[in-house]
């Protein structure tokens, strides 16, 4: 059963160089043109907490096994859910993250190869309210681009975490595992073409149609 909250949660996702940092705070600001009303609470993952920001340095600098990653991983958000996410949805906002639970599965399931079973073992308990429903977003943008595109915009950053570091065969079975979990949840999913121009991307964005539960 799905989380039901009166908030609206949306998270944004992608292969790292997809573009979604680049529309995250314009998309904010047009939530808020939207819903005057509403506040919204930005966030992201791995983070969005003052421990989750530790573990963020850890999980994006460190080498580490791939199990220890993904239960990090896992124990941020919890983390995240119990101080940010959940609090801001039962109070009726709007939260905004910046990664989620899919980021897990894509990265750690499809590009690091962990079974895919540990991971749904530990979204059920990480993820898992007080009512027994389970915490989702109700809307992820997913910004798809292939993976040779990104790589070539990823070679501009200054400073690449140890992801970005991974080569072209990895940032595909990522997006492939993101491809995957899309069509598994059409509901849920909204697919953003990647290779358009900034300005066709945010023609996109700006036709969605959201409205709360």
């Amino acid at each position: 059963m799905t989380a039901i909250l009166p908030g609206y949660f949306i998270s944004f996702e992608g292969i790292d160089g997809a573009g979604k940092s680049t529309h995250i705070d314009a998309f904010r600001r047009m939530m808020q043109e939207r819903y005057p009303a509403k506040e919204i609470v930005m966030t992201r993952e791995p983070g969005g907490t003052p421990l989750g920001e530790q573990l963020r340095k850890l999980l994006l600098d460190s080498p580490m096994n791939i199990e220890t990653e993904a239960l990090l991983m896992f124990a941020a958000r919890r983390e995240h859910i119990a101080q940010v996410v959940e609090p801001a949805l039962a109070a009726g906002k709007i939260v905004i993250s910046d990664r989620f639970t899919d980021a897990s599965f894509a990265y750690q399931g499809g590009g690091r190869g962990l079974i895919l079973e540990k991971l749904n073992e530990l979204e059920r308990w990480v993820q898992t309210l007080p009512n027994g429903s389970l915490l989702q977003p109700d809307l992820t943008i997913l910004f798809d681009l292939p993976g040779e595109v990104a790589e070539a915009r990823r070679s501009k950053v200054r400073a690449p975490d140890k992801f970005e570091k991974m080569d072209l065969n990895f940032f595909e079975k990522v997006r492939q595992e993101y491809l995957r979990r899309a069509k598994n949840d059409p509901g849920r999913f909204h697919l953003v073409d990647a290779t358009q121009t900034p300005e066709a991307i945010w023609d996109d964005l700006k036709l969605m149609q959201i409205g709360f539960k």
